[in-house]
């Protein structure tokens, strides 16, 4: 069951002179505050922070993480999400002096270490995607999605083409109509196939001189790899318009088929969904994207270039350089990128290799298709007798004969000691629950997972409705601790 410990907060903690820090000596010359400050720019008090010891400080924030759940502690089985194990190993790595120490503002000379690195980090993305052309520049999955979309803006308006449209299936993530409207496109939704794949007849009456990009997750949302996908992107290309292909779903196919081979102009990878990057809390993320040669030149900047040494140079070691491609729609963010992230996605691709890459979408397919086979009995899947990395389940039958719907189960699942999967999403199946075991994952966990959902959708109803049981909070009002959210917890709130 899961920890009622009552949290306090910091402040209320708090006692006047306790302390707990102990910070290391300075490595930079010291000099007086107003030296640095204008004094028109200093407070005149201390600011109001709790005082506490060290003991508080750690009981508080360790007793706090055992009211959460992470890849760390449970299964998580997030659709879409992939919510695969981050190796300590990339942790430990990434902070090696070498590489934690250096300053965003080092010259180049300086970082040249880091630099080869993000190079060739560069190189293995071009080579997994089958696209060329890479920057490591955006912050996450989004805004990956958003800068390729501005290249494709760039693109076309150096062509003197005012196109307007951006196609995606009605699957697709969020995400997907967010970017294209940011970047100053019509979205434009097709509705599906009855199998969950692109209707190519409908995608054929939105092909015309106006569209600029179809966006398509391939595997798409459902799990499901587009068999048409080649067909697609020559209806697109017929038209002048490109092919985006949505990384999130990467993770199934690495090692196997390439974006670039089966007509994908442009691509954004997701770092933490892909390459084990920590996931979550708002950042830190990387959204690497991947384009073709003839988009190179408007790559967000800066990219990593490899120059020969200059003449008379005593090493023959290559120089590299931050670079502003040609055309550049420019930065999309500070610095270069969250380099920390881009670090650990580099440090698991060099710990697998080519061959280890392959067997991580071998497996996160084979642990896919063996926990559906083991849920198909009280969760059948719509869409499909077999699926890629993920698949979504039905809870509709359920919710007709008896009531159970999948928040039901997804809300229970919390007292088994499991996170919940994904639900209803995608929309276009009833009572979704969309679920990614990963392949980090043992087939013990597996089936302790599907026994769980067979207890769960054996018990009574009303035991689920009201579940979870061994949570503090256990329904709170989604929609309205989304506009007004409660940020302090009281005890009468519990």
């Amino acid at each position: 069951m899961r920890n009622q410990l009552a949290i306090e907060s910091l402040f209320e903690l708090a006692h006047p002179g306790r302390r707990g820090s102990l910070f290391p000596p300075s490595d930079v010359p010291q000099q007086p505050l107003d030296a640095l400050v204008p004094k028109s720019a200093l407070a005149t008090s201390a600011p109001e922070l709790p005082e506490l010891a060290e003991p508080d400080v750690i009981r508080h924030f360790v007793n706090l993480s055992t009211l959460n759940m992470s890849v760390d502690t449970h299964f998580y089985p997030l659709g879409s999400c992939t919510m695969k194990y981050n190796p300590k190993r990339h942790e430990r790595l990434s902070r090696l002096p070498g590489l934690v120490d250096l300053h965003p503002y080092q010259v180049d000379e300086a970082a040249q270490g880091m630099l080869a690195i993000l190079f060739e980090m560069q190189q293995i993305l071009a080579e997994i995607s089958g696209l060329p052309a890479v920057s490591l520049h955006p912050a996450a999955g989004a805004q990956g999605e958003l800068s390729a979309l501005l290249v494709a803006a760039a693109y076309f308006r150096d062509k003197g083409e005012r196109r307007t449209k951006v196609l995606f299936p009605d699957s697709a993530h969020g995400t997907n109509p967010a970017s294209a409207a940011l970047a100053g496109f019509d979205c434009v939704q097709l509705k599906g196939s009855s199998k969950g794949l692109v209707d190519l007849e409908e995608l054929k009456s939105h092909l015309d001189e106006q569209a600029a990009v179809f966006m398509i997750t391939n595997p798409n949302t459902l799990g499901l790899f587009e068999p048409e996908i080649g067909r697609i992107a020559r209806m697109l290309h017929d038209v002048g318009g490109l092919v985006y292909i949505d990384g999130a779903n990467m993770n199934a196919i690495l090692g196997i088929a390439r974006p670039g081979d089966f007509g994908g102009d442009m691509m954004h990878y997701n770092v933490h969904k892909t390459f084990t990057g920590p996931h979550g809390a708002g950042g830190p993320g990387a959204g690497p994207i991947a384009v073709r040669e003839f988009l190179a030149d408007y790559l967000p900047a800066p990219i990593v270039t490899r120059q020969a040494p200059a003449n008379g140079a005593s090493s023959d070691q290559p120089v590299y350089r931050l670079s502003r491609p040609a055309k550049s729609i420019g930065r999309m963010r500070t610095f270069f990128g969250n380099v920390g992230i881009l670090l650990r996605g580099y440090l698991y691709l060099r710990t697998l290799g080519a061959d280890g890459v392959k067997a991580v979408s071998e497996n996160a397919v084979l642990n896919a298709n063996y926990l559906m086979a083991k849920l198909a009995d009280v969760l059948p899947t719509p869409h499909g007798q077999r699926c890629m990395h993920e698949f979504v389940a039905s809870a509709r039958g359920l919710a007709k004969e008896r009531g159970i719907t999948a928040m039901d189960i997804a809300k229970r699942l919390l007292d088994y000691g499991f996170h919940a999967p994904t639900v209803y999403f995608p929309l276009v199946v009833p009572e979704a629950m969309m679920m990614e075991p990963t392949e980090t994952e043992s087939k013990e966990t597996l089936d302790a997972f599907a026994e769980a959902i067979h207890k769960i959708v054996a018990e009574d109803p009303e035991i689920l409705h009201k579940a979870p049981h061994s949570t503090r909070v256990s329904r709170p009002d989604d929609v309205q601790a989304a506009r007004k959210p409660i940020l302090k917890w009281e005890p009468s709130a519990s």
